[in-house]
């Protein structure tokens, strides 16, 4: 069986080198890496492949996946755990088997409750003061979690993992899924999503990508949260929408925004861009206001989940290549 793996960083060759070892004399597996995303001009390269690696850069449109079938790919496997770059559609018409790689909740977790604390404490402009050696208060009072009501908007792993994180600062948590989730039941009240959006102080999102949850965060479910409504997102940028960010920033109606996410991220985010012109504006205007923090889609990025990622995404691959094929 034969692998290619587009998008592969430093941080993952050596898992991926370790893996093809490893598999190599005992399921014949050969793997070949590339730094680069698939794309149109390099699709060719796929040729003789069993199955093809991704990430979050490969946009796997309905030509491309038409291409790789052409070419003889059996499955595509991306190394996220969202599928929003991938023509789920036609990929099933044409037959290639498609899957993403789940992995431990607790990074991104941690990142979302590192977002809330750096948000509530005005971390950023406390930064900004002492790098002028500016040490004054004023401006930087902040929050604690005990005095607030904090909604948590999906509560799959990594929101039930956020909740259990909350707990322990002493917040009344509010919490709303298609799902309920038991270890949330005893922690958190759930409650409809115009209720939890009414009620919270602090709204934290983490739900899919889907047609039902884009611009989830709007001027009308805006206009329905509190004044100085604290908002963080570490799961899809297009969860909110951009215009009503930058109105809600402008009016104060959002008193703080973080976000490990952004609509149109892509061809920003994981890039360097030190010596060039943005030209996601909004992005850049959006990342100057005091009150806001945008990291740079990173909330994933531990040891732990790299290697969850290169690992797993493998372990599907040949998996789907192996039905393909009606072994196993």
């Amino acid at each position: 069986m034969r692998i290619i793996a587009f998008e592969v960083r430093p941080d993952e060759r050596a898992t991926f080198e370790r893996e093809a070892r490893r598999l190599g004399a005992a399921e014949g597996l050969a793997i070949d890496c590339r730094a680069d995303p698939l794309v149109a001009d390099n699709v060719a390269a796929c040729l003789g492949y069993d199955a093809v690696l991704v990430l979050g850069r490969s946009v796997c449109d309905g030509p491309m996946v038409r291409a790789l079938d052409t070419l003889g790919v059996r499955a595509l496997v991306t190394r996220t755990v969202g599928m929003d770059h991938i023509d789920l559609v036609t990929a099933e018409a044409v037959g290639i088997a498609v899957s993403n790689v789940g992995y431990s909740p607790d990074g991104v977790a941690d990142f979302a409750l590192m977002l809330m604390l750096v948000a509530l404490r005005k971390y950023k402009p406390a930064v900004y003061r002492q790098n002028v050696n500016d040490y004054s208060l004023d401006g930087l009072m902040g929050r604690t979690f005990s005095s607030m009501t904090v909604g948590v908007v999906g509560t799959g792993r990594i929101g039930s993992a956020v909740v259990r994180r909350l707990a322990g600062f002493g917040p009344t948590i509010l919490a709303c899924s298609n799902h309920e989730a038991p270890e949330v039941t005893g922690i958190a009240c759930y409650v409809s999503l115009d209720e939890l959006l009414a009620r919270a102080d602090l709204i934290t999102l983490h739900v899919p990508s889907l047609p039902s949850t884009y611009h989830l965060v709007n001027e009308r479910t805006l206009a329905m949260m509190h004044d100085g409504v604290i908002l963080v997102n570490t799961a899809r940028g297009d969860l909110m929408d951009t215009d009503a960010l930058v109105g809600g920033m402008e009016s104060g109606k959002i008193g703080a925004l973080a976000m490990d996410v952004f609509e149109g991220e892509q061809g920003v985010y994981h890039e360097s861009h030190v010596n060039d012109v943005l030209s996601n504006r909004d992005m850049a205007y959006l990342r100057q206001f005091p009150n806001s923090v945008l990291t740079q889609h990173m909330a994933f990025y531990t040891r732990q989940s790299v290697d969850e990622m290169v690992v797993g995404s493998i372990a599907r691959a040949i998996d789907l290549v192996r039905r393909q094929n009606g072994v196993g």
